[in-house]
């Protein structure tokens, strides 16, 4: 079925589409393929000429799209309940019908604003993860959640569609889809039950401290 997908803070998303209008802000992200996109668009004439795949594919602007609130586990209590924050919110930056890399924001004194591009594994293994869940008989409320002392992220398929997509924890039935790469032993893109995934997190993270979150 459908995911219910949430609304972003109106300004995660302005600062989003500023990055985006901005070729400074591109060309100094770490990212090739989006750089690669903004060549294509910005001289159609050249990227001809150059015969380079990757640039005659880019069609159409970019575009910030599925906005998902990233959390981060930090702690399971000894009842068995995962308590989460909220640390940003991620859009999927496409070009025409593909993901090209994605966009992250964080939540300053200030408001919302705009943080980093970056690509990689988890931009693509994000995008296939939606679409799988699509094919779930249950509507759900997508979100990312990431469980640092693994370096493992997932997407968590909330039952709640009229939750505060800032707020709560997973809930028993909720599922957690591991994205690849995944931890050893945990296998990427199969749907778990939180009841089920959660023991196996705590037997395997480390009670003392937390290693920087996957992107």
């Amino acid at each position: 079925m459908p995911l219910h997908v949430p609304p972003a803070p109106a300004p995660a998303l302005r600062s989003v589409l500023t990055a985006l209008s901005s070729p400074t802000a591109v060309r100094e992200a770490r990212t090739p393929a989006l750089r690669s996109v903004l060549t294509a668009l910005s001289s159609p004439t050249a990227v001809r000429e150059a015969r380079t795949p990757a640039l005659l594919r880019a069609q159409g602007p970019l575009t910030p799209e599925l906005p998902l609130p990233v959390h981060v586990l930090d702690r399971i209590t000894a009842e068995g309940v995962a308590v989460t924050r909220l640390t940003g919110w991620r859009f999927l930056i496409h070009c025409g019908d593909r993901a090209v890399a994605a966009a992250e924001t964080v939540l300053t004194p200030d408001g919302w604003a705009f943080s980093h591009f970056f690509e990689g594994p988890y931009v693509a293994s994000t995008g296939l993860a939606l679409r799988q869940a699509e094919s779930v008989p249950q509507t759900h409320q997508p979100r990312l959640l990431s469980v640092p002392e693994l370096y493992m992220l997932t997407l968590w398929l909330h039952e709640d569609l009229a939750a505060d997509a800032a707020a709560g924890h997973p809930g028993p039935t909720d599922l957690l889809v591991p994205l690849a790469p995944a931890p050893p032993g945990i296998a990427a893109h199969r749907p778990h039950r939180v009841a089920d995934l959660l023991p196996v997190l705590t037997h395997r993270t480390a009670p003392t401290r937390l290693l920087g979150s996957p992107a």
